[in-house]
């Protein structure tokens, strides 16, 4: 069977629970719940995979060739001159593509118009800011074997934000944020970004400002006031966090001269192995159910570890449904109207009660450990802020979060995790004042910046972004339950509430009252909620 054929083709966006519905299939870490939800529940899907692009290669010829905004990229290209081509990191797409991933796609192109034409002081920079540095498999997988072999290691690497020799400051923003890049990018005569868009959240002038900086520019942005004023993600008009990004990425460009290539990519996420995850349960097959049995039956009998290596190793059959090249601005903005008519699911009336079931796995946590704070930051820092409108829970409802909830963290991708988690959170969960009392601190943590420059850590303040990215869950929220939760002490040290089952979770929400609106929003695929009264 093909995996066209056999992804899901949801008719309907939302369903409500009656007496005939099947369980419903939801994400619980490593593994699935299997339940049967109250009576008149809201479920909402995300929308089905739209078809890929018939031929990519075309489509990323065709879009350098003719941009949105400026000149071809063949008209910017001299003989002698220095490229600088950066590309996104491991966080994005998640899991990782199929072969050959869109930046390999991209970069076979981009580097052969450019040997064409005679340019052969070209490096390759992942834009990792602070995310831990790639490994040289996660590479060699992101980038194809060609150009992994042409330009691996000394002019394909990771960036380094704590290399200040190689830091350059150009100057300040309208508002004063300092803006800074890495010194390769900034000394080039042209710099070319390569950019994934899984859903609305990336790209523009997020890609060069945010993933080529150090702490000087970060720290203007990454902060509790600045996700606070942002309201949703998806709503630039209204956040904070994209108006810095705008402010820093203008100044780049006024500066720099900046190519970027985006594209979008559908959610088309699970192909055979786990195909059944992304249908309406209503509509399984024979096969399907057969197939969900066999699944979680194997996947019971794996060790925790095994589980996790065996699903971030089942690659997505993401397809390219889109791709622009150009400036910064009508790039990004050809990329964002794509990504929304693939991911926005209308909905009307907020819910009393919303459960969220969180997967293996997020932006933070690539062949890595899910570990309590990147639950949080997917609960209360993604999935509660995919909207636009108004946020799908009501203000001071009730969000359930099914997840296992270990104290489980990897010593070498999250060790400043670690000391957050045990150390600051019993003192206080507080953003404002973990920003003022500890951030500095772990951020010039001589220690914490070695593992991050030197081996794959991320950087030590980033557990604080993961926290302050929570906030406008937290304070939106009246009260969050973990469903399922295997260790209470870790959801009380979040501030939640547990229960051991999702079915005492709802009841704990409720109190019994069947007036209440109950929504699940069945994630992953991702989806974005346009929500109305």
């Amino acid at each position: 069977m093909s995996t066209r054929s056999y992804l899901p083709s949801v008719a309907k966006s939302i369903v409500r629970i009656d007496k005939r519905s099947a369980k419903r299939l939801i994400w619980y870490g490593d593994g699935w719940l299997h339940e049967h939800l109250p009576e008149g529940t809201r479920v909402i899907y995300p929308p089905a995979p739209m078809s890929g692009l018939p031929d990519p290669d075309r489509a990323i010829r065709e879009a350098l060739n003719n941009p949105d905004g400026g000149e071809p990229l063949h008209a910017l290209l001299k003989k002698g001159m220095k490229v600088t081509i950066a590309i996104d990191d491991i966080s994005v797409p998640l899991p990782m593509m199929v072969k050959p991933d869109a930046r390999e796609r991209i970069l076979n192109i981009v580097c052969q118009q450019l040997a064409d034409y005679g340019v052969d002081d070209v490096h390759i920079i992942i834009a990792t800011c602070f995310h831990r540095r790639m490994t040289e498999a996660e590479i060699r997988y992101s980038v194809g074997d060609k150009v992994f072999k042409s330009f691996w290691p000394n002019k394909l690497y990771n960036h380094d934000g704590e290399d200040a020799a190689n830091m350059v400051l150009l100057g300040t923003s309208c508002h004063g944020e300092a803006v800074t890049i890495n010194r390769r990018a900034a000394e080039s005569d042209l710099i070319i970004y390569v950019n994934i868009n899984l859903v609305p959240m990336d790209g523009g002038h997020k890609s060069v400002g945010v993933g080529l900086c150090d702490y000087r520019t970060l720290k203007a942005h990454h902060t509790p006031q600045a996700i606070l004023a942002s309201h949703s993600y998806m709503d630039p008009d209204k956040s904070e966090l994209h108006h810095s990004c705008k402010r820093i990425g203008r100044v780049i460009d006024k500066q720099l001269k900046v190519f970027h290539i985006e594209t979008a990519v559908n959610n088309r996420m699970y192909g055979d192995t786990l195909g059944f995850l992304g249908k309406n349960e209503d509509t399984f097959t024979d096969f399907d159910k057969a197939k969900l049995a066999a699944t979680r039956a194997t996947m019971s009998r794996l060790p925790e570890a095994a589980r996790r290596e065996f699903l971030m190793r089942v690659p997505s059959p993401y397809e390219i449904i889109a791709v622009h090249a150009g400036q910064t601005d009508p790039t990004h903005q050809q990329i964002l109207d794509k990504s929304f008519k693939q991911y926005a699911v209308p909905v009307q009336g907020q819910a009393d009660v919303l459960i969220l079931g969180i997967p293996f796995i997020s932006p933070y946590n690539a062949n890595s450990i899910m570990n309590p704070l990147l639950v949080q930051v997917m609960a209360l820092g993604y999935l509660h802020n995919l909207y636009r409108g108004q946020p799908l829970l009501k203000k001071g409802g009730t969000l359930i979060v099914v997840h296992p909830l270990r104290d489980q963290f990897h010593e070498q991708h999250h060790p400043s995790y670690i000391e957050f988690f045990h150390r600051l959170l019993p003192e206080t969960r507080n953003s404002f004042e973990l920003q003022e009392r500890y951030e500095e601190q772990f951020a010039t943590d001589p220690g914490y910046i070695a593992m991050y420059r030197t081996g794959n850590a991320y950087h030590g303040v980033h557990p604080f972004y993961m926290w302050y990215w929570g906030e406008h869950g937290r304070q939106h929220a009246g009260r969050i339950i973990a469903a399922g939760c295997q260790q209470p002490y870790v959801a009380e040290r979040m501030g939640w509430e547990w229960s051991s089952t999702l079915t005492e979770a709802i009841d704990m929400a409720t109190g019994g009252d069947k007036s209440k609106e109950i929504t699940m929003l069945h994630v992953p695929p991702i989806a974005l909620v346009d929500v109305t009264p």
